[in-house]
């Protein structure tokens, strides 16, 4: 029986970084596997959850606009926005800061999850919205997301919806994991230098 992760259109495990060129990520596959990665919400199962994927996939098109409008500048996500700063514009940019702090909360919500296998995912995605987003939303949105954070699925039920096994199941969660958290962390860095500002 096939996993969520063997029916996703792209994993981060397969978004190609560029050790070389100071771990620029190819946008294409980040874009692709942020798309795979918001329909985890569904997996979720609440409509709580729907304003969380509607805005990373706002925030994904952004960047995809971007992308098309100028695509020789934008092979990976660092020349994308170091290219469109240039031009005095940061919509893509600012759709990437936004996307990562909900890539960033995702990861920690899960790793949090994983590590303490007695914790309830309420407990751990309140805990990492927290940590990322929440400081960064008015007070018209944190109810909004409160909301999804307290209507997530018992623990158990969540990860039987990922796979009927759950050898495999913990295994491949936990290559995607890997691979998602050193991929915002590397965004993250880059999005601290002085050449991500806008």
């Amino acid at each position: 029986m096939p996993t969520f992760f063997d029916t996703i259109k792209k994993s981060f495990v397969d978004v190609p970084v560029d050790a070389a060129n100071g771990n620029a990520i190819k946008t294409s596959d980040f874009l692709e596997a942020s798309e795979s990665l918001t329909t985890l919400f569904d997996v979720l199962g609440s409509a709580a959850f729907k304003p969380v994927k509607s805005d990373m996939n706002g925030n994904i098109k952004k960047i995809r606009d971007r992308q098309n409008e100028k695509p020789a500048e934008s092979d990976n996500l660092q020349d994308l926005v170091r290219n469109e700063i240039k031009e005095k514009k940061h919509t893509a940019s600012e759709g990437l800061l936004w996307l990562t702090r909900g890539l960033d909360f995702t990861a920690q919500a899960i790793r949090t999850n994983v590590s303490n296998p007695s914790q309830e995912l309420a407990e751990s995605f309140r805990a990492a919205y927290g940590n990322t987003l929440k400081p960064h939303h008015s007070f018209v949105v944190k109810p909004i997301f409160s909301a999804a954070m307290s209507a997530t699925p018992y623990r158990k039920d969540f990860y039987a919806k990922l796979g009927d096994d759950q050898a495999q199941v913990a295994q491949q969660l936990e290559a995607w994991l890997a691979a998602l958290e050193r991929i915002v962390s590397i965004i993250k860095q880059f999005q601290e230098t002085k050449e991500a500002k806008w």
